[in-house]
C-alpha cells in the first residue's frame, strides 16, 4: 500500500523512549468484555486514515487493523470480562484490561501513553495520562483501532447465540432496541450485572 497523505497526529511523546499507546473499548456497554490495546510503533509509522476510533467508519477501521498489526513493533490486546467488571467496576476493569495487554508486549515499554485521565500504574512504567490522546497521538489512535475492532469482532461471535440483542449492531451499547430485549428476554451471562440495564420505567421486569 503507497502512502503519500502525512498524517496529522503525533509519532511520539517523548524523543528517546520506547513508547506504548494504551487504549480501551467498551466501557460503556451493557454487554460484552472490555477490551483494551497497546502498541508500540516504528520511527516511519505512517497512514494518513489513522485518527480516534470512534472519528472512523467500521469500514474505514477495518482496514486500519491489517495494516496496524503488520506494521507495529508490537501490539496486543486484553479483556476484561463481565463478571470481572461486576466485581471490581468498569474503571478499574479498564485499567486492568490494559494491564493485560502491555503484559502481553514482547517489548516492555519505557513510557505509556493512556487515553484519558487517569490510570493505576502497572509494574513502575512511567505513564502519560493524555485526553483525547487517541486523536493526538499514533500509537493510542492504534490501539483504539485494535480495541475497538477485536471486541466488535467478538460481539459478532456471541451475537450468534443470542440474536434477540442485535449486537452485531449495538455492540452491547445500551441502545432503545437492545434494553427492550433484555425487558423482553432478561439479561444473560454476557450482562453486566452492576450496570443498570433497564431505565427505572423498565425495571418492573426485575420486581
Amino acid at each position: 500500500m503507497k502512502l503519500n497523505q502525512k498524517n496529522s497526529l503525533e509519532l511520539r511523546f517523548s524523543k528517546d523512549k520506547i513508547e506504548a499507546g494504551c487504549d480501551e473499548a467498551g466501557r460503556g456497554c451493557l454487554a460484552g468484555p472490555v477490551f483494551a490495546a497497546a502498541v508500540i510503533l516504528p520511527e516511519d509509522f505512517n497512514h494518513p486514515l489513522l485518527n480516534d476510533s470512534k472519528q472512523l467508519s467500521e469500514k474505514k477501521r477495518n482496514l486500519l487493523r491489517p495494516y496496524i498489526e503488520e506494521h507495529a513493533l508490537e501490539w496486543a490486546v486484553g479483556i476484561c470480562t463481565p463478571e470481572e467488571i461486576d466485581s471490581i467496576n468498569i474503571l478499574n476493569a479498564s485499567f486492568l484490561a490494559m494491564h493485560k495487554a502491555v503484559d502481553k508486549l514482547g517489548q516492555i515499554p519505557e513510557l505509556l501513553l493512556i487515553d484519558g485521565n487517569r490510570f493505576k500504574p502497572y509494574k513502575e512504567i512511567p505513564f502519560e495520562c493524555i485526553i483525547k490522546g487517541d486523536g493526538k497521538f499514533m500509537s493510542i489512535a492504534a490501539a483504539s483501532v485494535l480495541a475497538k475492532t477485536h471486541r466488535d469482532e467478538y460481539m459478532q461471535q456471541i451475537h450468534l447465540d443470542h440474536p434477540h440483542y442485535a449486537w452485531n449492531s449495538n455492540a452491547g451499547y445500551p441502545t432503545k432496541a437492545h434494553r427492550e430485549a433484555i425487558k423482553e428476554h432478561g439479561p444473560c451471562a454476557h450482562h453486566r450485572k452492576s450496570f443498570t440495564l433497564l431505565k427505572p420505567e423498565q425495571s418492573e421486569l426485575f420486581n
